[in-house]
C-alpha cells in the first residue's frame, strides 16, 4: 500500500471524537490568536509597558493555566468525567473575550488574560485526557497530531485575519478584539454538544483526590523522564510573544506584524501530523524529538541575527517546524507513559511543570531583551535547547544500548 493511501486509511481511522477536538481548539485558537497576535504591541507601543513586564505577564499567565491543570486533571480522574471540566474551561475562556476590546487599562488586560488562562488550565488536562481516551494506542501519535495541528490552523487563521482587519480598520485594535469574540464562542458551542464522552470501564479503579501521594507513586519513572526532558527543552521555548517584538524590533509595519504568527501557525499545521505519524513508527519518538530540538537551536540562532524580514520569516518558519515536532509529540508520550486511570493528573502535572519553566524562560528572555537586546534572548535560547540535547544524549547512553525509557 503506497504511502498516500496508508496516510488517507490512518485519517479516516481517527475517531470522530478526536476530529471535534481538534475543531473546538481550531476555533478557540482563531478567537485567542487574533487577540494574542497584536497584544505584546498593543501593551508596548499604546499602554507603554516595557519588555520585560511583557515577559511577566506572559510566564505568570502561562503558569496560572499550568497550575490550574494539575488540579483539573486530578479532578478528571477522580470524578470519571473528562467533558464537563472542558465544558468549563472553554466557557471561561469565550465570556473573557470581550474584555480585551472594553478594556481601558493594563490591569483590565491582565485581568482578563489571567481569567482566560485559568479556562484553558481547567480544560488543557481534561481534553488531553480525553483524547487518550477515545484514541487507539496505535493511533495516539497521529490523534494528538491532528488535533494540534487543527488548532494550529487556528493559530495561523487568526492573525491573518487579524492582519485584514488592521489593514481595513487603520490600525483599529479594539475592532480586531471584538470580532475574536465570535469564534470564541462557536467553539464553546461545539465542546457542549458535538463531543461526546466514553463511557468509563467497569475495571477502571477509582481514584483518590487530589493529588494524593500514593496515585503520584504510581507514575512511573519513564513519565518523569518525560517531564524532565520537557522542563529543560520549555527553558528554550519561551513565550512567542518575542517573535512579534522581533518583528517590531526589525521595522515591520503594525498592520503586518501579526504575519509573524501566521507563518509560525502555518508551518507548525503542516507539519504537526506528519511529525505524529512520523513519531508512531518504530522507535520514532526519540527521533523526532531530537529533530525538534535540532530545529529550534537553528530557529534562534537565525532570529539572533535576523536584521531583515527574509531572514524574520525562515527564523519563525523553523520556529514552527520546531513546534510541530514536538508539542503533539510530548503530548503522545505522557499519554504513553501514564496509567490510564491517571491520565488527567498526569497531564496536569506536566502541564504544572512546563508552566513553571515556561514563566521562567519568558522572564530571563524580557530581562535580557531589556538588558543586552533582542540577539541576547535568541542566544540564550540556543544555548537551553544545546543543554537539554546534551541531557537527553547522557540518559539515552545511560539507559543502555542507546534506549531511553519504554516510551520514548
Amino acid at each position: 500500500m503506497s504511502e498516500a493511501k496508508l496516510d488517507r486509511a490512518t485519517l479516516r481511522a481517527i475517531p470522530r471524537g478526536v476530529w471535534a477536538l481538534g475543531l473546538v481548539s481550531l476555533f478557540m485558537d482563531i478567537s485567542s490568536e487574533m487577540i494574542h497576535a497584536l497584544l505584546p504591541i498593543y501593551m508596548v507601543t499604546v499602554l507603554g509597558t516595557s519588555t520585560l513586564a511583557v515577559g511577566l505577564i506572559e510566564g505568570m499567565a502561562e503558569a496560572t493555566a499550568a497550575a490550574t491543570k494539575v488540579f483539573s486533571g486530578a479532578l478528571s480522574d477522580w470524578l470519571g468525567k473528562r467533558k464537563l471540566l472542558a465544558v468549563i474551561g472553554y466557557g471561561l475562556a469565550a465570556v473573557t473575550k470581550p474584555v480585551f476590546p472594553l478594556a481601558s487599562s493594563i490591569g483590565w488586560l491582565v485581568g482578563a488574560r489571567f481569567i482566560d488562562r485559568i479556562g484553558k488550565g481547567i480544560r488543557g488536562a481534561p481534553r488531553d485526557a480525553l483524547i487518550a481516551d477515545i484514541a487507539p494506542a496505535h493511533l495516539r501519535g497521529a490523534s494528538f497530531g491532528l488535533r494540534q495541528a487543527l488548532d494550529t490552523v487556528g493559530g495561523f487563521v487568526g492573525p491573518l485575519l487579524a492582519i485584514l482587519l488592521m489593514l481595513a480598520t487603520a490600525d483599529s485594535f479594539t475592532t480586531v478584539f471584538w470580532i475574536a469574540v465570535i469564534p470564541a464562542f462557536i467553539a464553546f458551542g461545539l465542546m457542549a454538544f458535538a463531543v461526546r464522552e466514553p463511557t468509563r470501564p467497569a475495571t477502571a479503579k477509582p481514584v483518590r483526590f487530589p493529588l494524593h501521594r500514593a496515585e503520584i507513586a504510581r507514575l512511573p519513572p519513564a513519565f518523569w523522564f518525560v517531564v524532565a526532558v520537557a522542563a529543560v527543552f520549555t527553558l528554550a521555548r519561551f513565550s512567542e510573544a518575542f517573535l512579534v517584538l522581533k518583528a517590531q524590533d526589525i521595522g515591520l509595519p503594525l498592520a503586518w506584524i501579526p504575519a509573524v504568527m501566521v507563518v509560525m501557525s502555518l508551518v507548525y499545521a503542516l507539519a504537526a501530523y506528519p511529525a505524529g505519524v512520523l513519531a508512531d513508527g518504530p522507535g520514532g519518538r526519540g527521533r523526532v524529538l531530537v529533530v525538534g530540538l535540532l530545529l529550534l537551536v537553528a530557529a534562534d540562532l537565525v532570529l539572533a541575527w535576523a536584521e531583515r524580514i527574509a531572514m524574520l520569516g525562515l527564523g519563525v518558519a523553523l520556529w514552527g517546524l520546531h513546534m510541530g515536532f514536538t508539542q503533539g509529540l510530548l503530548s503522545a508520550l505522557v499519554a504513553d507513559t501514564a496509567p490510564d486511570d491517571l491520565r488527567g493528573t498526569a497531564f496536569g502535572i506536566f502541564n504544572l511543570v512546563i508552566g513553571a519553566a515556561l514563566l521562567v524562560a519568558s522572564l530571563v528572555a524580557g530581562a535580557l531583551w531589556d538588558v543586552f537586546g533582542p540577539r541576547a534572548t535568541f542566544l540564550a535560547g540556543a544555548g537551553f535547547t544545546i543543554l537539554s540535547l546534551v541531557g537527553f544524549w547522557v540518559v539515552l547512553r545511560r539507559q543502555g544500548a542507546g534506549r531511553p525509557p519504554a516510551a520514548v
